[in-house]
Protein backbone atom coordinates (compact mmCIF):
# COMPACT_ATOMS: atom_id res chain seq x y z
CA UNK A 1 0.00 0.00 0.00
CA UNK A 2 1.14 3.62 -1.13
CA UNK A 3 1.98 6.09 1.88
CA UNK A 4 1.80 9.87 1.96
CA UNK A 5 4.34 11.13 3.82
CA UNK A 6 3.85 15.02 5.63
CA UNK A 7 6.24 17.40 5.97
CA UNK A 8 7.05 18.90 8.58
CA UNK A 9 5.97 16.48 10.45
CA UNK A 10 7.42 13.93 9.15
CA UNK A 11 4.23 11.91 9.77
CA UNK A 12 3.45 9.32 7.54
CA UNK A 13 0.12 7.53 6.43
CA UNK A 14 -1.42 4.75 4.44
CA UNK A 15 -2.84 6.46 0.97
CA UNK A 16 -5.70 5.22 -0.70
CA UNK A 17 -5.40 5.38 -5.16
CA UNK A 18 -7.84 8.59 -5.77
CA UNK A 19 -8.21 10.18 -2.59
CA UNK A 20 -6.92 13.99 -2.45
CA UNK A 21 -4.04 14.70 -0.68
CA UNK A 22 -6.57 17.24 1.24
CA UNK A 23 -8.20 14.17 2.28
CA UNK A 24 -5.55 11.91 3.56
CA UNK A 25 -4.07 15.05 5.56
CA UNK A 26 -7.09 15.31 7.22
CA UNK A 27 -7.83 11.71 8.01
CA UNK A 28 -3.91 11.64 9.54
CA UNK A 29 -5.47 14.37 11.92
CA UNK A 30 -2.82 16.59 10.79
CA UNK A 31 -4.54 20.30 10.12
CA UNK A 32 -4.67 22.17 7.09
CA UNK A 33 -6.21 25.22 5.85
CA UNK A 34 -9.22 24.26 3.00
CA UNK A 35 -11.32 27.60 2.79
CA UNK A 36 -13.14 26.47 -0.23
CA UNK A 37 -13.88 23.19 0.83
CA UNK A 38 -12.22 21.13 -1.93
CA UNK A 39 -13.44 22.96 -5.11
CA UNK A 40 -10.28 25.13 -6.39
CA UNK A 41 -11.26 28.19 -6.04
CA UNK A 42 -8.97 29.72 -2.62
CA UNK A 43 -5.70 28.21 -2.86
CA UNK A 44 -5.53 27.95 1.02
CA UNK A 45 -4.60 24.17 0.64
CA UNK A 46 -0.93 24.83 -1.63
CA UNK A 47 1.48 22.52 -0.87
CA UNK A 48 4.45 21.25 -2.25
CA UNK A 49 5.22 17.88 -3.55
CA UNK A 50 8.71 16.89 -3.14
CA UNK A 51 8.73 13.25 -3.91
CA UNK A 52 6.04 10.93 -5.95
CA UNK A 53 4.56 13.88 -8.52
CA UNK A 54 4.27 11.65 -11.25
CA UNK A 55 1.92 9.40 -9.71
CA UNK A 56 -0.23 12.39 -8.47
CA UNK A 57 -3.35 13.16 -10.97
CA UNK A 58 -2.72 15.83 -13.85
CA UNK A 59 -3.36 19.46 -12.52
CA UNK A 60 -6.31 20.48 -14.72
CA UNK A 61 -7.54 23.84 -15.69
CA UNK A 62 -8.84 25.10 -12.31
CA UNK A 63 -6.04 24.32 -10.45
CA UNK A 64 -3.34 25.95 -12.72
CA UNK A 65 -5.49 28.80 -12.73
CA UNK A 66 -5.65 29.09 -9.19
CA UNK A 67 -2.13 28.52 -8.68
CA UNK A 68 -1.15 31.53 -11.08
CA UNK A 69 -2.73 33.61 -8.72
CA UNK A 70 -0.28 32.90 -5.61
CA UNK A 71 2.67 34.06 -4.81
CA UNK A 72 5.44 31.47 -3.65
CA UNK A 73 4.66 28.73 -6.49
CA UNK A 74 6.92 26.55 -7.58
CA UNK A 75 7.16 23.93 -10.41
CA UNK A 76 6.32 21.33 -7.58
CA UNK A 77 3.12 23.42 -6.30
CA UNK A 78 -0.07 21.78 -6.31
CA UNK A 79 -3.48 22.16 -4.43
CA UNK A 80 -4.29 19.43 -2.14
CA UNK A 81 -8.02 19.00 -2.54
CA UNK A 82 -7.13 18.76 -6.21
CA UNK A 83 -4.00 16.48 -6.21
CA UNK A 84 -5.24 12.91 -6.50
CA UNK A 85 -3.00 10.11 -5.14
CA UNK A 86 -2.12 7.66 -6.99
CA UNK A 87 -0.34 4.29 -6.81
CA UNK A 88 3.29 5.06 -5.52
CA UNK A 89 4.79 6.91 -2.11
CA UNK A 90 4.07 10.53 -2.08
CA UNK A 91 5.95 12.97 -0.09
CA UNK A 92 4.26 16.79 0.77
CA UNK A 93 5.40 19.77 2.06
CA UNK A 94 2.93 21.86 3.77
CA UNK A 95 3.11 25.64 4.03
CA UNK A 96 2.29 28.40 6.23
Amino acid sequence: MPTLTINPSGKTVPSTEGMSILEAVLAAGVKMPHKCEGKAECGSCHIFVVEGRKTLSKAQRAENERLDAIVGVSSNSRLACQAKLGTENVTVELLD
